[in-house]
């Protein structure tokens, strides 16, 4: 496997530095935009996946190259770096598509890509890898693949997209109001954001979004440095994950200079807030409750709002029930045409419905699969007024106070005028 870049290239004493294990302090001060930290990464990445590493480098046309081979380093027992002479260089793979300036990292002997184990088609199992390679790359290296000073990535010819976790060029997305922290002369910028509801966007977008892993998993802060991303989709344990989170995603911008008060490991893939920004976190996700439930709770612009519901929201001592509303019109009126046992049996029947409601299926299919759960049933304007003659006709509202079908389910779904409708059923005799 080769990883080749356009950069500016090193020289032989820089590379023979950058091929030293720990080749610099930690402590030590770095240019802002650095995005090293101890020296480890490309010789620890690389000894992770394979057994044999070849750096060649090109400044200015001209090539040096260094090597680490595990099993050389076994048989001398002696951690020697190999320095390959230029007459060697030709048989490097892929060493012909080094540009004047340019470095190119060679794997050999990659015991960690493909074991022994395997038993399918190695290309298979290559081909998967390289997808997740492909997606990995695309989420945390987004900001550097877009943006003004964009680079570009190519996977065996294939240019990546940045994949941005905020979707911040949909309309919809909800770009709440940015906070800056200042820890030791150094700032920190927080910046949350809503991604729209499934209502808003297509079902290709929706699905694209999540992520691997779905929105509850993804959802909480996104930690960067110097814009390459370090950790997504936690909270910090500062609360747990929760459907009406699903849709929050915070971008925490860090500088190098901080690396070790949010605890940096060598990997890049875990950081923890210092206690002193942690009160300031929960702070900002408390803000962003209460919109975070708005969005995810809304289903978009409503023509008519019911004021008389078929079903109730309950809310006392820390819990939330929804019941069936007995008072409502139609019910009221079926149930006053009962006797006096088939009104406490048809009482009970309703809130045993309203008990047994399947709202763990509903939960989980919303969480799930929101664009296939029908949400409102359709009821065709000739069904309505129907039912509207009957309750008409049961004296349950009159000419006077017609205006209460408007705000009452299900005749607020009613796409024409009822005033109009009631006026010419009358001057026809039909009621």
């Amino acid at each position: 496997m080769a990883i080749l870049d356009d950069g500016q290239g090193m020289d032989r004493d820089t590379l023979i530095e950058a091929m030293r294990p720990g080749s610099q302090n930690p402590l030590d001060s770095r240019d802002k935009n650095d995005l090293g930290r101890f020296g480890l990464g490309l010789k620890t990445a690389s000894f992770s996946q394979c057994r044999k590493l070849t750096v060649v480098s090109s400044k200015n046309n001209t090539k040096t190259a260094a090597m680490w081979d595990l099993d050389y380093v076994a048989e001398k027992n002696d951690w020697s770096l190999q320095l390959p002479e230029k007459e060697d260089l030709d048989n490097v793979y892929m060493v012909d598509n080094l540009e004047e300036n340019g470095t190119l990292v060679v794997w050999e002997n990659t015991d960690r890509i493909l074991d022994d184990t395997v038993s399918e088609k190695t290309e298979h199992i290559v081909y998967e890898k390289i997808q997740d390679l492909q997606k990995h790359l695309e989420l945390v290296f987004h900001r550097y693949l877009a943006g003004k000073d964009k680079i570009s990535i190519y996977i065996n010819d294939a240019q990546l997209k940045p994949f941005d976790p905020f979707f911040t060029s949909h309309s919809a997305t909800d770009e709440l109001q940015e906070e800056i922290i200042s820890i030791n002369g150094e700032k920190v910028h927080i910046q949350p954001y809503l991604l729209p509801h499934y209502t808003k966007v297509s079902a290709q977008d929706y699905e694209y979004y999540a992520g691997i892993g779905g929105y509850l998993k993804n959802q909480g802060f996104y930690v960067y440095r110097n814009r390459r991303l370090l950790v997504s989709g936690t909270w910090f344990r500062l609360i747990p994950q929760s459907e009406m989170y699903k849709l929050a995603r915070i971008k925490i911008d860090l500088p190098n200079s901080l690396d070790h008060l949010w605890k940096i490991d060598v990997k890049k893939s875990h950081a923890s807030p210092p206690a002193i920004i942690k009160n300031r976190l929960k702070k900002i996700i408390e803000k962003i409750a209460g919109a975070s439930t708005r969005v995810y709770k809304s289903r978009g612009a409503r023509i008519t709002k019911s004021d008389v519901a078929f079903w109730e929201r309950h809310s006392a001592r820390g819990e939330i029930r929804y019941t069936i509303n007995k008072g409502h019109p139609m019910i009221d009126t079926f149930i006053k045409a009962l006797d006096k046992e088939q009104k406490y049996e048809f009482s009970e029947i309703l809130d045993l419905i309203a008990d047994f409601f399947p709202k763990d299926a509903l939960y989980s299919d919303l969480g799930n699969n929101p664009k296939e759960v029908v949400l409102e049933n359709t009821v065709s304007d000739t069904e309505l007024e129907e039912k509207a003659i009957l309750l008409y006709q049961n004296r349950i509202f009159t000419m006077e106070n017609l205006d209460v079908l408007n705000k009452m389910e299900p005749f607020n779904k009613y796409t024409k005028n009822w005033e109009k409708f009631f006026a010419e059923q009358i001057h026809k005799g039909n009621i």
